[in-house]
């Protein structure tokens, strides 16, 4: 227990009421008790007549999982008669990976209160909701209880799985995708004999089969589907660089996010899937297998690519990749840079492993330098701020452009666009047959 404010400042006001009887007259000394009398009987009724410690029966149901860019529901349930109107504020002592959850005020209305509040988590990994702190104030305000109330439950913050899977359900679930998906008929395109169909004006000469018209005494054209079975590498970059927050939720977890829609995208069309995690030097391999039975080994292995600080090394991580690439392989990597300079070697590296592999080059773009380039110079500080990012911009632009000079395809997309460029540029690469 200890005094509130107003007990402190109406502890203040009995100063001045203690001077009356230096500067009036001995005889108002009275008048100072009694101020100082019912002071302590609004405290001794505040301390008896309040709700005890023992009377707050609570109880706390933490969430096991929480996807990373979603939140969490963390309900408190107060139980018991006692305490009916009595306010309580409730503070949750939360990891550091854990966004910090503001004071939240409810009133008791026995016999069951629910209190739920949002946990937003900042990074993956195992993360520990400690303890739940409770104050509250008796019926005149002056004295103010506390009680805390040990958790200690481990939240697990998972890739976003479920973002995956509702945009993979939307993706596939057009019925143009699944038209071409079963068939994928692309007239002209493609490698894979797929069926024989009758001339019709308008069809290809080329794919005129005249083998199979001369037995079938009539003009027939070869239909060709693309070619299944490639073989698609997803290196992620987990470097100090993917750390960083972008719209709330760090840029490793976005590629993870992508990466395994794209994974499952690549895996219902026919193809393999492998993965590769690196930052200053090779951490992971997961060796490709098709079918989309493989696809919870690929959710378990993103879910093991850890956050690092150390500088991403690419002439030694691609060095180790190319060595395990036995065929030649469509290579999505997932990264970020953040100048011309520090890009040198991995425009470098990514061109040497174009002249065998066709290397999909993926960059989160960051929304927040296109919006600085584009605000109103209002005053100075903006426009240093804008010119800044502007070069970054700049910079940044410069190096896509060489790296698409090398032959190395290239998507560089806000987060909440970046899913659609990424799978609509692997559709093309498939239907064309670059890999």
């Amino acid at each position: 227990m200890r005094p509130t404010l107003r007990c402190v400042l109406i502890c203040a006001g009995g100063i001045p009421v203690a001077l009356l009887s230096v500067l009036v007259g001995p005889s108002l000394w009275v008048v100072w008790a009694g101020y100082v009398g019912l002071l302590f009987v609004g405290c001794a009724v505040d301390i008896l007549g309040g709700m005890r410690r023992r009377d707050l029966a609570t109880h706390v149901e933490v969430p096991d999982t929480i996807y990373i860019g979603e939140r969490g529901l963390l309900e408190v349930i107060f139980t018991g008669p006692a305490g009916r109107g009595v306010a309580v504020t409730t503070l949750f002592d939360l990891d550091r990976n854990l966004a910090p959850v503001p004071a939240e005020v409810v009133r008791l209305a026995p016999p069951e209160t629910r209190l739920t509040v949002a946990i937003v988590p900042l990074r993956r990994g195992s993360h520990e909701v400690a303890r739940l702190w409770f104050r509250w104030d008796g019926p005149l305000g002056l004295i103010r209880r506390w009680r805390r109330f040990e958790i200690h439950r481990e939240i697990a913050v998972v890739p976003n799985t479920g973002a995956v899977r509702d945009a993979a359900v939307r993706l596939f679930s057009r019925r143009q995708f699944e038209a071409g998906l079963k068939v994928e008929r692309y007239v002209g395109d493609g490698s894979e004999f797929e069926s024989l169909r009758e001339y019709v004006p308008g069809l290809d000469h080329r794919s005129m089969n005249w083998k199979a018209s001369a037995r079938h005494k009539k003009l027939v054209c070869t239909q060709f589907r693309a070619e299944r079975n490639h073989q698609v590498i997803v290196a992620i970059d987990t470097g100090h660089l993917m750390r960083e927050p972008l719209q709330g939720v760090p840029k490793l977890d976005h590629a993870i996010n992508v990466a395994l829609l794209l994974s499952y995208t690549c895996l219902r069309t026919g193809d393999q899937v492998g993965c590769y995690g690196f930052d200053d030097q090779p951490r992971a391999f997961l060796r490709p297998e098709g079918g989309v039975g493989s696809f919870p080994r690929l959710q378990r292995f993103s879910a093991g690519l850890d956050y690092s600080t150390g500088e991403s090394n690419y002439t030694l991580a691609l060095t180790d990749l190319a060595t395990r690439l036995r065929r030649r392989s469509l290579v999505v990597l997932l990264t970020d840079f953040v100048d011309s300079i520090a890009a040198e070697l991995m425009v470098e590296n990514l061109g040497r492993l174009a002249r065998r592999h066709l290397v999909l080059f993926v960059a989160l773009r960051d929304p927040s330098l296109d919006a600085m380039v584009r605000a109103v110079p209002d005053d100075l500080d903006t426009v240093y701020r804008s010119v800044v990012a502007a070069d970054f911009v700049r910079e940044r632009e410069l190096a896509i452009r060489r790296l698409q000079q090398t032959g190395v395809q290239c998507v560089d997309a806000p987060p909440d666009r970046i899913s659609n460029a990424l799978i609509n540029r692997y559709l093309e690469i498939k239907r064309r047959e670059l890999f």
